[in-house]
């Protein structure tokens, strides 16, 4: 067997073992679930979204029509009771815009939110904002899970913050949020589409209330059905809460395309696509089996990336980071990535993943240049950190790291980041780490995000145990302890591991690199530069709407 075969072999497992841990996930409640549902009358949340976003066409590549945010969260959770913890969430296409959905999955304990649920929505609100694309939320909830109250309903990033984030979309940003309730809305999530532009509701299967007729009678006495205390007929002609009836599903997803109708046109995308130099098919031979083996960087890149244009910058110097300019999808981007194996520069050794000074200085200069010319930043990380040592110490390796950092954080271009093999220590936080609010960050199979390796760890952890054996056999319980450490590494450093922690927000296969990043690039550049997602200490807002006459009040 060659090594390419065993390399494509691997890959193919990895990513089969991935597709079908998300086709299980996708079946939500399972099928008796799904078939109540459907007897109620109502689509199931991913037939919605299906139904909502503009028809495939046969010639669009694989992950161009949905880009699932977010699917593996808490799946390793709940003793699996919690698929994709209860709502779907990601981007698409409605009537040629890219638009951030939110669409909660009554199959799933009848669409009550789990802790993990309220991580899902703000995350969506936050591309929605950063991206300064509309969203709609299509409501299907019994409300809180409250046997897990305590990690939904209190703190600064529990479900209030939703509402804060929904205040600051139609109050400051001005980002068009249309709230389609089509079950049941109850308590505080009402709130959500109460602070949205538009609310449409179904006809017979929506309600919404501070309180069901249940708790009604609890507090009150009252005895109300489900209809005259908070159905759409109701809200739309005697609350005046809601602003649309739909008569079912399927007329209330088109009412939310008709609106988007009423939009100005989308951003076309400048300049030409041409094809990659090189046969993405072919992908899932590039990396080695063995993480810790080189590999050639220009093989995945060229798979990616337009087959025009591209010129790497500063080849000779810093090897060891690859700075280009390039093409996705006829728009200009440009790419930072590590190169892996040994190199030389000026004579030098260099190991491929790590980061030295001269290489630092060199991404910090060609950062602040995309910025100056308004091309975002790709970061393909590969990274095993900073140069450790007195020689890095001397060159002011801290300093050049800082350089580097900071102009990164501070770039206001669209980031995206793809963590295709290692991303540990500060280097991962230099290659635009989550903590530094890129616009997306996607992980190929193959990632392990973590501070460092486990046969590291064991050094760092034991080293003077390990001393005192100088080579010999380990006793009993070190030797336990060791490969605990090493396991529980290995167990973190697992890309479903992160995923399913929101450390990514969405594994994804190789092959359909180029069509998902092409889409997160088309959606990050639909009103300019990045407007950081807000937080305790973020700047206020941009007040711009979305595009000129597009906000809805």
């Amino acid at each position: 067997m060659t090594l390419d075969v065993a390399r494509q072999g691997h890959m193919r497992l990895l990513v089969e073992q991935l597709r079908k841990l998300e086709s299980r996930l996708r079946e939500g409640g399972g099928a008796a679930r799904i078939d109540r549902q459907h007897r109620a009358g109502k689509m199931t949340a991913r037939e919605r979204i299906a139904a909502l976003l503009d028809p495939p066409d046969p010639l669009d590549p694989p992950g161009s029509q949905f880009l699932e945010v977010g699917l593996l969260i808490a799946y390793d959770r709940y003793d699996g009771q919690a698929p994709a913890a209860g709502v779907v969430t990601g981007l698409g296409k409605i009537e040629g815009r890219p638009a951030v959905i939110v669409a909660n999955d009554a199959t799933v304990k009848a669409g009550a939110w789990w802790p993990e649920t309220i991580t899902k929505i703000l995350r969506a609100q936050e591309i929605a904002m950063k991206n300064r694309l509309p969203i709609v939320y299509l409501v299907d909830s019994a409300g809180v899970n409250l046997p897990y109250q305590d990690g939904i309903f209190p703190g600064q990033y529990g479900a209030g913050r939703i509402f804060f984030y929904n205040s600051l979309m139609r109050r400051k940003l001005r980002i068009p949020q249309i709230a389609a309730v089509m079950g049941p809305c109850i308590a505080g999530g009402a709130y959500l589409p109460a602070l949205s532009d538009v609310i449409i509701m179904v006809e017979g299967t929506s309600f919404m209330g501070l309180g069901g007729p249940n708790l009604v009678k609890g507090a009150t006495g009252q005895v109300i059905d489900a209809e005259p205390l908070g159905g759409a007929h109701l809200h739309t002609a005697v609350s005046g809460v809601a602003h649309y009836m739909a008569k079912d599903d399927a007329d209330c997803l088109a009412r939310i395309r008709r609106r988007f109708r009423q939009f100005p046109e989308p951003s076309p995308a400048p300049g030409k696509s041409t094809p990659p130099l090189r046969d993405a098919s072919d992908m899932y031979g590039v990396l080695p089996v063995d993480h810790r083996l080189p590999y050639d960087i220009e093989e995945i890149l060229f798979r990616i990336f337009d087959g025009a244009d591209y010129t790497e910058f500063q080849p000779e110097y810093a090897p060891e980071m690859l700075c280009a300019n390039a093409r996705l999808a006829g728009r200009p981007v440009s790419v930072i990535a590590n190169r892996r194996g040994f190199l030389k520069a000026h004579g030098r050794p260099r190991i491929g993943g790590i980061i030295y000074t001269e290489s630092a200085r060199k991404v910090a200069y060609f950062v602040e240049t995309s910025e100056r010319a308004g091309h975002p930043l790709i970061y393909l990380q590969d990274v095993s950190g900073f140069m450790v040592g007195p020689d890095a110490e001397r060159d002011g390796i801290i300093r050049a790291g800082a350089e580097m950092v900071e102009t990164m954080a501070c770039a206001t271009v669209p980031k995206i980041v793809l963590t295709i093999n290692h991303a540990s220590g500060a280097g991962y936080y230099a290659m635009a780490g989550q903590g530094f609010d890129p616009n997306f960050t996607f992980s190929w199979p193959t990632a392990r995000i973590g501070v460092m390796e486990g046969d590291s760890a064991v050094v760092a952890l034991y080293s003077a145990e390990l001393e005192r054996c100088k080579g010999g056999p380990l006793p009993e319980e070190l030797r336990e302890a060791v490969e605990r450490t090493r396991a529980d590494y290995e167990r973190w450093l697992d890309a479903k591991y992160a995923a399913a922690r929101g450390h990514c927000d969405a594994l994804i296969d190789p092959v359909e690199t180029r069509s998902i990043l092409a889409l997160a690039l088309e959606a990050s550049m639909q009103s300019g530069p990045s407007c950081p997602a807000p937080g305790p200490s973020s700047p206020a807002p941009d007040p711009r709407p979305l595009v000129p006459g597009a906000e809805l009040s």
